[in-house]
């Protein structure tokens, strides 16, 4: 495993801890404390994620191409609900993770000796488990998005629209953009695997 991917994977694998303990900490605490003492409480869960990754991030990192990919699959449908609340419920911010995601499994085809079928399989497998986490976040967009009265208020005020925007068209815009967004993920993962996979040892 070369410096590059060792930097890389500290940076996905390194972030889960103490992510999961600032956001517990703010959650588990938003609805019972000022805000002082839940922004307290989310340092002390981030702080004890890091120390979580004092222990176990180098090993973890150094057995990343070995992992169950169900585990990998655990991992990028935290970080597509973590992207998808960070960005307040806008997909298109999502489908940055097909690269990480298209890297990871590239680079787990040049780790690890698989014939061209399991290659295959593999791949097929990442395109599909990875865009259905797209359409699920895209649907939930699309839910969130019908649900809330201000949404056409808010498209006519964000792209300086000078005519209303109807029902009609907010769906049409979800379907014709989730559609886009779906595709895209697709091909993202696919040109990325084939990028990290032909790059060879040459990383």
């Amino acid at each position: 495993m070369c410096k590059y991917e060792k930097l890389f994977l500290g940076i996905i694998l390194g972030a889960i801890f103490p992510l999961v303990g600032f956001l517990t900490g703010w959650w588990s605490t938003s609805q019972l404390f000022s805000n002082a003492w839940v922004f307290i409480t989310a340092l002390l869960g981030l702080g004890l994620g890091l120390l979580v990754d004092g222990v176990v991030l180098k090993k973890w990192a150094a057995r990343a191409f070995e992992m169950d990919l169900k585990l990998w699959m655990v991992i990028f449908f935290f970080y597509g609900i973590c992207v998808f609340g960070f960005f307040m419920g806008v997909p298109v911010f999502n489908v940055i993770l097909a690269i990480p995601a298209g890297l990871i499994i590239g680079r787990k085809l040049v780790h690890q000796s698989m014939t061209i079928e399991a290659e295959k399989r593999l791949r097929l497998k990442t395109n599909l488990f990875t865009t259905g986490v797209m359409a699920f976040i895209c649907t939930s967009s699309a839910f969130l998005a019908l649900r809330d009265p201000t949404t056409a208020a808010n498209l006519e005020g964000m792209l300086r629209l000078t005519f209303e925007v109807t029902q009609g068209m907010i769906i049409a815009l979800i379907v014709v953009g989730g559609a886009g967004l779906l595709g895209l993920h697709w091909w993202l993962v696919d040109k990325t695997i084939q990028f990290a996979k032909g790059s060879g040892n040459n990383l």
